[in-house]
């Protein structure tokens, strides 16, 4: 029971206090006079009953009523009801005590002459009240004032009494009469439940006034405390608002400032700086303008302003809409039915009293669903004495799923949610409707999420029962009280509220208290009971589905990685290692690894070696690493007991255990989780005390027992707690307390693992973590003086930066000392514990500082984690390693293939392994970093002869790791190295491997190439001073002496010590061309000994026959250009001769020994003529045409005045020494002599015209590569601008794809000799009609260029890292390097020559110095002209005729030597191949070699790894003594020192350099397309092979495949054909070959099989072409399968045969045999049709049958008059206007044709005897032809229909 009132009190105007501004009030009477004993008088009254202050006013108002509420010291709250009526002023009474004496009268003397009007003053009524019935105080209030107004006879001092006397229980949900003795009387309805808030309607007002969305903010503003100010013009509404407010937020209850009316004298109130809940009248609305952190609501204007400094966080989505749609359902249920067409008459609109408990009920329903499982996430630390609850906040947001949520998470840090956890936490309590809710209702909810109706019905029940509460029965009783009379306030004379005699009102109280302690004490039955728990969150919570769908794979991986570790199968975890450490961002895996992990520590401990450790630590980091400070899925809480478990033995009693490799986490710096984590801890250990002590009592109930939760058992136990004995309490107490130090113990010393760093003697900044700032974190309570002290010294240190070490170790001690003080003081520890357990911690982590110096000492000897071991490389024969692997990294370059890249595929870089050095590669071998490849070898290697760039950088190789030095090299094989150096590799040693890099690079001399030392042991490289590997030059010229002995006669040897090549010294710019003087030869020799002899003396016998033997011997023998018979007399009728003027090499250095010189011309004249050429090199002859017998000759280009004379016309005078004169005279014998040779040239009248040649001769053996080109005439309509055009003044018009325009008009001759020369050299130079001879000056690159563009070529096909700039793309880089226009350029000119010499004219090419361009141009214009030269053979003779006699300077050009190493590489002869390569490209079918030929070439010219493409002159081999040595003694040397007899070796052997596509057409020449358009990138320069390094050392890639084969045979897997190809990795044309190869190796097997002996593949070949010719001569007409090999008739091949871009080595051929197939060509198909000379051109009528078929099907023919039907294969062909027939589809030889143009009629047939059975009649079909008729049957009706209207239409359109 309470009291309905405690104090009655009258205030008035205080007329004394009238100071300048407001009146005062006073109170005048208040009963009782002295304060309750339970209740004091509560201050400041006065202020409250008028609020906006006591003033006068010159008229009545009418009462007023409100109730303010005031908050004690206790934040109890007192319910003020005042009650306010006017009563007149007396004036004297108001001037009589002017404040100041006399002033102010004088001063309101001249404002107020007039005496001042009636005023009048407020006086109010307060009851003072605990409890808010305020329509009982509005009408007990009223009750009072109309007894005083009316004046009726009742004696107010009763009524008083009665209030103050008047007892009411609290709850119950009892009605109360009570009457106050004046014939009124009243009901008080007290609630069911006082938890429940009462609001009667003030929710549905504030709802009114505000609206939904603005009452939402103040909600959320409430709850996640900001201050909260509403203003009204009325005192009710401020306080109605205030208490819907309130009500809403039930079940918290809000604990700050809450003022619903607050008196203008403390306004000042509002920048308190705690949050609040204020009321203001809106006359001071102006006043609160300025407060920027407070939302206002104006209830009368109906808004709410949020300042913009004010963020409010809002509910969490989807719980936020849900309200709102709740909310309008309730408020608007009109909005549902707007848009019906036919809405319903009546909508039940609840009353406002109903609204208001629907909307509480919402936001009921809100709490419940934001609360739900709250239960899960208390920690009982303590049941008795008193239960201590504490809640775990990261736990419950973690399980929710909101851990991000700003709004729950503020509300759960705020004071409302701690009240609410103590209040509600408590496991045994009576329990409210809060608690039934989010107990039993939550599923409901869930399961009714978006279903209105049932939404609506369920705010309905909960309404009902919230309505109960307030309202339990229905209103039976009346109300009466008395009302004063209308008008009652406008009386004027109405005397004052009388004085009342305070001693009547005492003795009516004092009575009333005797008889209330006489009577019997209410004693209220409280019902407790269990809170039950409900649903767990897991239970609630609907695992986001679809995030957990996959996860049941992830885990999988995730166990079967941790099975592996601890099974110690290290490369299976390795691979599954990055997919765990993916999966790690899963909470669900992050869970499953702790289970996991736990399933492998025995008795608290597992010991694992140092790998699985590895692996362990890296799982816990990365699972660590994701986990906020919060742990809010508790899996730092699940890996603590785990960290102290996992260790590792470093030496014998010397443990490191998981914890000190995983501290680097915010986690462990966060107070809040220790304390969290503690609380969990203790409260099992609380839940087993009690356990335990059940068990012994109930053993069988143990299954149940296990089940029960901590907060059960607890509320098990306060149940109890009244009925033990006190010694039992105190037992339980004592227990209880223990077991929560035994715990600060435990995690004293856990922390101490967690936070002291391993090395502890480095300070880790643990400020810097947020470890400093804990005083703000937690709501520490430093109660104990040492933790004070501590704090206080922690907090005037300085900073960590410049202390001690030991500050690490004050530091721990500190932050543990302060948890200590916070759990234990919550936790109720005794003080003297508390007091041990401070001294206890300095020792405790002392005593792990100790312990971990020992573990830091021995962790730092253990060897760092085991790497994969070094896989050696496979060297070739004779090939040494110069220095050890050195462990590196291979990083990825810009290629994007091996590194995954857009491309896709595995990154097969970076890869680790190591680089090796030897004798001859640089080579990488190791394995992917990327564990999913790891298994794969990946090989990068390239010669040392190829490096071209060398730089050091600096990477960061893996991610984890700091940034290493590191090389890119780069080599002209087109490779990239990048690699990152280990960190165990000293840079000394990646120095000493950069300096043997150099060394080997470039060797001093030739001498110390890998082709000369290979077999050799190198010095190996780690000596500290490595010796020169070159032996001394005295011993080398000795050597050099004896060899040039014995090959050349004693007349210079003697003369000449050995000096390099001259070569290196003399450069083409060495030889100024005006200085006519300065010729090649070398001066160090005698003149005297050169003097050119006719006859060849004895001695020199020997070399004259090894000369002979040269190539370019043997190809001026097949070419008809002079024999030297073995007299050595010249048939005079030749018109070249062989001249053996430069056998001694005296006249030019460079060129071979042997050359053809016009037959006329004399040995000494040369001599001289070759001073007008650079370098000596006079024009000489190195090819004739067959047909036109033009010969190609070749020179140096001209010297400057050598020039200038040659075209000068004869007869005018000569100028200068008449030395040059005679000079040019001599030349120009020389070209007429060249002239004269040609046979045509004397037919013609020495004019070469057009005339002679007719245009059929002409184009017979040209081949265009165009079909549009071959039509018309090739002749080459030359003229003067032949040069002009090709230096791209193109003044002839459009170019068709690259081939020559047509002539706008003939020159009336043509030149006989047209002399291609460098425009340069040519300026001014006059075309002179009368020589026979024409200039053509072209513009060409120099070699400049050429190594410019090479550079850029090489950057864009392998760059050195991804572009990054988007518009540097890889096309863009490659035309800025020009490459393909250079080759273009060659090509154009070399087409130029060959259609020039094609008519007849001869040509003499003399660009630069006769050595680069010039020998390009000669050899592919041979190339083009010959077929010779495109055979194997051939193509040989052309590169050691052209290239190396002609003296080529390989050695210079390719930097082979220290002294070439300036200058730089230049791939003059790779360009040269390239051209080659196009041209095979776009004539596939005419060469004998393949594209991996041209590959193997371009390699192995620069390797170094052959001595064929050393030194720059036959002359300077043969110093050497190697020209000639490959033929005698040294075979039996394994080494191949000849590429060429190595390319023949392995020729034999597999079919690689072989085109099986070879089937040339007799005599053609080539004319390729050299348009850019036209041109490819050769894949040379871009593909690389991963698996095995380059393929063309074809040794090593052939030892390896066998390996790997072997290898797999091993893993009992399932073997099966199929194999995963990848780019880059694998060699493609090894893993599919094409079709014949496979035939071929099918046959070997066979052969194998049978045990006859293999023959070689060459010969099997050449058998099946031959078998194959013959069966086609026999049947006469050409069939499908012999197509496949056939190398005769052009058309056949020009229709059919099949063009492939081919791969690698070997092509892919997949050529099916099967006759359908073919029916697809037709005549131009593709690009086969588009490769046509003219004679082809027509040729399709005669093609092969197979060709044309417009329909083919199986039928059944009867046979000639007495055979049998027999099914046969018929073929109707259009084109040849016949039906063929064939025994079966598959077979290629036709039986029997019946031509169409003989067929009379085609007509149905009938089935004759040995007819097929089973036929339909009408499949059968007759043919009638001038001869004989045809029976025919089909399968079935429609296919006879179908052959039948086929034949119909074939004879139609006949």
């Amino acid at each position: 029971m309470a009291r309905l009132a405690d104090y009655f009190v009258l205030v008035g105007y205080d007329p004394g206090k009238r100071g300048s501004g407001d009146g005062q009030g006073q109170i005048l009477q208040r009963f009782p006079e002295k304060d309750w004993e339970d209740n004091p008088f509560p201050q400041g009254i006065e202020l409250f009953c008028q609020p906006s202050g006591w003033q006068l006013f010159p008229e009545m108002n009418p009462p007023s009523f409100f109730v303010a509420v005031l908050t004690d010291i206790n934040s109890e709250r007192h319910y003020c009801a005042c009650f306010t009526f006017w009563e007149p002023l007396d004036t004297t009474q108001a001037q009589s005590h002017p404040r100041n004496g006399e002033e102010e009268e004088e001063e309101e003397e001249p404002s107020s002459p007039v005496q001042p009007t009636q005023l009048f003053a407020p006086k109010s009524l307060v009851l003072v009240s605990r409890l808010d019935h305020a329509e009982v105080f509005r009408n007990s209030l009223g009750l009072i004032y109309t007894i005083y107004v009316d004046g009726m006879s009742v004696a107010l001092e009763s009524i008083v009494g009665n209030l103050l006397t008047c007892t009411i229980p609290i709850t119950g949900g009892a009605q109360r009469t009570i009457c106050l003795g004046a014939g009124d009387r009243q009901v008080i309805q007290t609630p069911i439940n006082d938890s429940l808030p009462v609001s009667s309607c003030s929710v549905a007002l504030l709802f009114r006034q505000l609206g939904i969305t603005n009452v939402l903010y103040l909600f959320c503003a409430a709850l996640t405390e900001h201050k909260i100010l509403f203003l009204s013009s009325s005192y009710q509404r401020l306080t109605d608002a205030c208490r819907a407010l309130l009500a809403l937020m039930f079940p918290l209850k809000y604990s700050f400032t809450y003022v619903p009316i607050l008196p203008a004298q403390l306004l000042e109130v509002l920048s308190t700086p705690t949050p609040f809940i204020i009321g203001v009248h809106s006359i001071f609305q102006s006043e609160t303008q300025e407060l920027l952190d407070v939302v206002i609501a104006d209830l009368d204007g109906g808004t709410v302003n949020v300042p913009e400094c004010v963020h409010i966080s809002l509910l969490p989505e989807p719980l936020l809409q849900q309200t709102r749609e709740a909310l309008s359902m309730v408020l608007d249920p009109e909005l549902e039915v707007a848009d019906l067409a036919f809405p319903p008459s009546t909508i039940s609109v609840s009353s406002l009293k109903m609204q208001d408990k629907e909307i509480r009920a919402v936001f009921l329903r809100l709490f419940a669903q934001l609360l739900q499982g709250y239960r899960w996430c208390l920690h009982i630390i303590r049941i008795h004495p008193e239960p201590v609850i504490r809640f775990h906040k990261a736990a419950f947001l973690g399980q929710r799923g909101l851990t991000e949520d700003d709004f729950l998470t503020k509300v759960l840090e705020g004071m409302a949610f701690a009240g609410f956890v103590t209040e509600r936490g408590a496991p045994y309590r009576s329990i409210d409707l809060f608690d039934e809710l989010v107990a039993y209702e939550v599923k409901r909810m869930k399961a009714e999420e978006g279903n209105k109706q049932k939404i609506l019905r369920h705010i309905k029940e909960l309404a009902e029962k919230l309505y109960k509460n307030e309202n339990p029965y229905p209103a039976v009783t009346m109300h009466t009280v008395k009302k004063p009379k209308e008008g009652h306030h406008l009386r004027v004379q109405q005397k004052p509220f009388p004085r009342l005699d305070e001693g009547l009102v005492q003795w009516i109280i004092d009575q009333a208290t005797a008889k209330l302690q006489t009577a019997p004490p209410a004693v209220k039955a409280e019902v407790k009971c269990m809170v039950p728990s409900g649903p767990p969150i897991a239970a609630i919570m609907e695992r986001n589905g679809n995030a957990m769908a996959n996860s049941a794979r992830r885990l999988e991986v995730v166990r079967n990685c941790i099975s592996y570790v601890f099974e110690n199968k290290m490369l299976e975890a390795k691979k599954l290692f990055p997919a765990v450490l993916r999966a790690m961002k899963g909470r669900a895996a992050r869970q499953c690894l702790t289970q996991e992990l736990n399933l492998h520590v025995q008795q608290n401990r597992a010991v694992l070696d140092h790998q699985q450790f590895d692996f362990v630590i890296r799982m816990m980091n990365c699972c660590l690493q994701d986990c906020t400070a919060m742990d809010e899925h508790g899996i730092a809480a699940a890996l603590l007991p785990l960290v102290t478990a996992f260790c590792r033995k470093l030496s014998p009693g010397i443990t490191q255990f998981a914890y000190s490799c995983v501290q680097e986490h915010v986690v462990w710096t966060n107070i809040q989780f220790w304390e969290a984590m503690f609380y969990c801890d203790v409260q099992n250990h609380i839940r087993a005390l009690y356990l335990d002590s059940t068990e012994e009592n109930h053993v069988e109930e143990e299954d149940n027992q296990e089940a029960k939760s901590a907060l059960e058992i607890a509320s098990e136990q306060l149940r109890l707690w009244p009925t033990m004995s006190k010694e039992k309490q105190q037992e339980l107490i004592q227990k209880e307390e223990s077991t929560v130090f035994s715990q600060a113990i435990h995690y004293a010393n856990r922390m101490s693992y967690l936070l002291l760093p391993l090395d502890t003697s480095k300070n880790r900044l643990l400020r810097s973590s947020g470890l400093g700032d804990v005083e703000s974190v937690s709501n520490s309570f430093v109660t104990n003086s040492i933790a004070g002290s501590v704090a206080e010294s922690y907090d005037t240190e300085s900073g960590f930066e410049d202390a001690e070490s030991s500050d690490v170790a004050n530091y721990v001690v500190r932050f543990i000392n302060r948890f200590v003080d916070k759990v234990c003081t919550e936790s109720g520890v005794t003080n003297e514990h508390l007091k041990g357990l401070h001294v206890m911690i300095p020792d405790i982590v002392q005593m792990h500082i100790e312990t971990l110096d020992a573990v830091h000492r021995e962790s730092k000897r253990l060897p760092p984690i085991q790497k994969p071991k070094l896989l050696r490389p496979n060297l070739l024969v004779g090939e040494e390693c110069v220095m050890e692997g050195l462990r590196v990294y291979l990083m990825p370059d810009g290629r994007e293939e091996a590194a995954g890249g857009n491309i896709g595929g595995p990154p097969l870089l970076p890869a680790e392994g190591a680089i090796f050095l030897t004798t001859y590669r640089i080579i990488f071998k190791g394995t992917p970093t990327d564990p999913l490849v790891g298994e794969q070898v990946v090989i990068r290697s390239f010669p040392i002869a190829s490096l071209t760039k060398e730089k050091k950088i600096s990477i960061q190789a893996q991610v984890d790791q700091f940034i290493q030095e590191g090389l890119q090299l780069r080599s002209c094989t087109f490779q990239l190295l990048k690699i990152a150096f280990d960190e165990e590799v000293a840079s000394e040693s990646a120095e000493i491997f950069r300096k043997h890099l150099h060394k080997l690079r470039y060797p001093q001399h030739v001498r110390g190439t890998f082709a000369f030392t290979v077999g050799q042991v190198p010095k190996q490289a780690m000596q500290p001073k490595p010796k020169e590997k070159n032996p001394s030059l005295r011993t080398l010229s000795k050597n050099l002496v004896k060899n040039a002995k014995k090959t050349i006669g004693r007349q210079y040897v003697t003369r000449k010590k050995y000096t390099p090549p001259t070569w290196d010294q003399r450069s083409s710019q060495h030889f100024p061309e005006d200085n006519e003087d300065e010729i090649s030869v070398s001066e160090e020799m005698d003149r005297s000994t050169l003097t050119p002899s006719t006859t060849i003396r004895p001695s020199d016998k020997m070399t004259i026959n090894h000369v002979v033997e040269r190539a370019c011997c043997r190809d001026y023998q097949r070419l008809g250009l002079g024999t030297l018979s073995s007299s050595l007399t010249r048939s005079k009728n030749e018109p070249f001769r062989i001249s053996t003027v430069n056998r001694m090499y005296a006249i030019c250095r460079s060129y071979p020994g042997l050359l053809i010189v016009p037959q006329s011309i004399q040995d000494n004249t040369i001599q001289r003529i070759s001073r007008c050429y650079r370098q000596s090199r006079f024009p000489v002859v190195c090819w004739r045409n067959a047909h036109t017998k033009a010969v190609l000759l070749r020179s140096g280009g001209l010297h400057g005045k050598g020039v200038v004379g040659l075209f000068k016309s004869q007869n005018a005078p000569t100028p200068g020494p008449s030395q040059t004169d005679s000079t040019s005279l001599e030349q120009e014998k020389y070209l007429q002599a060249v002239i004269n040779s040609m046979p045509h040239y004397a037919d013609a009248g020495g004019r070469n015209t057009l005339s002679g040649f007719t245009s059929a001769h002409m184009s017979s053996t040209g081949k265009w590569g165009s079909i549009r080109a071959s039509g018309r005439m090739s002749s080459y309509a030359l003229n003067v601008d032949i040069g002009s055009r090709l230096a791209g003044k193109d003044l002839l018009g459009a170019q068709h794809n690259g081939t020559p325009s047509e002539a706008t008009f003939l020159r009336p001759h043509r030149a006989s000799l047209y002399i291609i020369g460098d425009k340069s050299q040519l300026k001014g130079v006059k075309p002179d009609p009368l020589q026979h001879w024409e200039v053509v000056p072209i513009e060409v690159f120099d070699v400049r260029q050429v190594k410019a563009s090479f550079k850029k070529l090489m950057k864009a096909c392998v760059p050195g890292c991804p572009y990054i700039d988007p518009s540097v793309t890889y096309l863009r880089s490659l035309e800025e390097s020009e490459w393909l226009s250079q080759i273009h350029k060659i090509l154009q000119i070399s087409v130029l020559v060959v259609e020039l010499l094609d008519t007849g004219s001869s040509v003499l090419v003399s660009l630069e110095d006769g050595w680069d361009i010039t020998t390009q141009v000669v050899s592919l214009v041979q190339l083009l002209s010959d077929p010779y030269y495109r055979t194997l053979e051939g193509f040989r003779l052309l590169v050691e005729k052209e290239w190396l006699s002609f003296g080529h300077r390989f050695s210079h050009r390719g930097a082979q030597t220290l002294a070439g190493q300036s200058s730089g590489f230049a791939p003059i002869f790779l360009q040269f191949l390239d051209c080659v390569h196009q041209i095979h490209l776009q004539f596939p079918m005419e060469f004998e070699f393949s594209q991996y030929y041209l590959k193997f070439l371009s390699y192995h010219y620069i390797s170094n790894r052959f001595r064929t493409f050393l030194l720059d002159s036959d002359y300077e081999r043969i110093e050497l003594g190697l020209l000639y040595e490959e033929k005698g003694e040294k075979k039996s040397q394994q080494v191949c020192k000849s590429i060429w007899d190595y390319i023949e070796r392995l020729n034999k052997k597999a079919p690689v350099f072989f085109n099986y596509m070879y089937a040339p057409e007799d005599g053609e020449v080539l004319r390729p397309y050299s348009n850019i358009s036209n041109l490819k990138v050769w894949d040379y320069y871009t593909e690389e092979t991963l698996s095995e390094g380059p393929s063309y050392d074809w040794e090593l890639t052939q030892g390896q495949v066998e390996q790997v084969e072997e290898d797999r045979q091993d893993t009992s897997a399932p073997q099966t054909k199929r194999r995963i190809i990848w780019p880059c990795y694998d060699n493609r044309s090894r893993t599919e070959p094409d079709a014949i190869s496979k035939l071929l190796e099918e046959l070997q097997n066979l052969e194998m099989e049978l045990g006859q002996v293999p023959e070689r593949w060459k010969e099997t070949w050449d058998k099946v072409k031959a078998s194959q010719r013959s069966e086609a001569r026999q049947e006469g007409s050409r069939t499908p399968s012999s197509l496949l090999m056939s190398s005769g008739l052009s058309h056949h091949r020009r229709s059919l045969g099949v063009y492939l871009q081919e791969s690698g080595v070997g092509s892919s051929l997949n050529l099916s045999l099967d006759s359908d197939t073919s029916s697809t060509s037709t005549p131009s198909s593709g690009k086969q049709g588009g490769r046509r000379s003219t004679s082809t051109l027509y040729s399709h009528f005669q093609m092969s049958e197979s060709e044309n078929r417009s329909y083919e099907g199986s039928l059944y023919k009867k046979g000639a008059f007495m055979k049998p039907w027999k099914p046969r294969w018929f073929v109707l062909d259009k084109t040849k206007h016949q039906l063929r027939y064939y025994d079966s589809r598959m077979d290629t030889e036709c039986k029997g044709v019946i031509d169409l143009a003989e067929v009379e009629s085609i007509t149905p047939g009938t089935p004759t005897m040995g007819a097929p059975k089973t036929v339909d009649e009408k499949a059968f079909f007759d043919l009638k032809t001038t001869k004989r008729v045809y029976n025919f049957c089909a399968q079935d009706v429609q296919v006879a229909q179908q052959w039948i209207d086929r034949i119909q239409s074939c004879l139609s359109d006949a």
